[in-house]
């Protein structure tokens, strides 16, 4: 699947600030919005005692210092009392008290919409057209269609439908990589028709899928080397954005590795295109641009997405370790799997990588060197 990540290689000018402040309005606009219809939704659901909600939000009420979960039995508070928590431990850092009757710690935590949202997962990689189908999926949930759709995005990052094609789109590559014909691919994994999977190609797979299965045939990529602080800097991209960011000490240990990446593709060289890029990224080894918004074109699978998105979450100058990560994407067991991700990414410095170290603080691997990792955080941290 292509992840795209969008964002400008210049500074926008006075017009580009215009659109960007009305699109912060409009966003701010429809958060307002999407807040007031969560509360009045709690309303209801605190007056109709709706277990579906459990696990959902907390209410505390100010007359009593007590928070509940939605289904508590006792008696129904006045609305102006009212206030909401998405978690205990929110409620409870604001003087609440949990309640003796409901027990909302027993259900109603973070930890539990984890579960739920785990539950979910499964059920559409088991199912991907489950994924287009909130009803479905909410009904298994037990919670509604709308709150499903909230506390998924918030956990992971997207939504449900987002997630299924991704799944969907990740079984299509997989076929075709084991040597499936396009359409044998392309029904296994789930696409009704030719219109369907070419109408997705261009945003989940950064290329036509014929041209995908002939290893990028077709595919024009432009790269530069420079050097930088921690040795030579390839940036290589396509028409959409970055499909390589690498680090290495020779231009032919970097232009090999490119190579083997995309066999087919047509590569050049071109140190005039990428220049913008170059500045940036070098800016950044030196601490002067911490916050890197670069637009990648880069083949991913639903999970490496999933913990790729979390890397890019992890603040300049701190770290996670990878348990942390499979943690935050819901999959705690899955440390291995989320090592095997990040290891896998082929953007450096843009999917900072280089920020998940082992649980005993020790620094892991580094798909471009140890000592390299080692120099980034290192210079981050002073920097932060």
């Amino acid at each position: 699947m292509s992840y795209h990540l969008q964002g400008d290689y210049a500074q926008q000018d006075s017009a580009n600030k215009s659109v960007t402040m009305t699109k912060a309005i409009k966003s701010a606009y429809t958060r307002a919005n999407d807040d007031a219809r969560d509360e009045e939704a709690y309303l209801r659901a605190i007056e109709s005692r709706d277990s579906s909600f459990d696990g959902v939000f907390v209410f505390g009420v100010s007359t009593t210092g007590i928070y509940c979960r939605p289904s508590c039995p006792a008696r129904r508070p006045h609305r102006g009392n009212i206030a909401f928590y998405a978690t205990p431990e929110q409620a409870e850092h604001a003087g609440f008290r949990s309640c003796k009757r409901c027990k909302p710690r027993e259900l109603g935590t973070g930890e539990s919409q984890v579960e739920m949202v785990r539950r979910v997962c499964r059920m559409i990689e088991q199912n991907p057209e489950a994924g287009r189908t909130l009803e479905v999926l909410s009904r298994a949930a037990g919670i509604s269609q709308f709150h499903l759709q909230r506390v998924f995005k918030r956990i992971t990052g997207i939504t449900p439908r987002q997630y299924a094609e991704a799944i969907r789109t990740g079984q299509f590559r997989d076929r075709v990589k084991s040597g499936s014909s396009i359409a044998g691919a392309m029904y296994g994994a789930g696409y009704g028709s030719s219109s369907r999977l070419y109408e997705r190609a261009s945003a989940e797979l950064g290329m036509t899928p014929a041209t995908y299965s002939r290893g990028g045939q077709g595919m024009k990529i432009e790269y530069t080397i420079v050097e930088s602080r921690l040795g030579k800097l390839l940036v290589a991209a396509t028409r959409k954005g970055l499909c390589a960011v690498s680090l290495g000490d020779t231009d032919k240990e970097l232009e090999s590795a490119l190579a083997r990446e995309y066999p087919a593709a047509a590569i050049e060289k071109n140190d005039d295109s990428l220049g913008a890029a170059v500045k940036v990224l070098l800016g950044h080894l030196e601490g002067v641009q911490p916050h890197l918004n670069l637009p990648l074109d880069v083949q991913a699978t639903a999970f490496q997405r999933l913990v790729w998105e979390q890397l890019r979450r992890i603040p300049y100058g701190d770290t996670r370790s990878y348990a942390d990560i499979a943690k935050s994407i819901g999959r705690p067991e899955a440390v291995r799997a989320v090592a095997r991700a990040i290891a896998s990414n082929r953007v450096a410095l843009v999917v900072p990588c280089h920020r998940v170290i082992r649980e005993d603080k020790s620094l892991g691997g580094y798909r471009w060197g140890v000592e390299r990792k080692k120099a980034l955080l290192k210079k981050e941290g002073a920097t932060r």
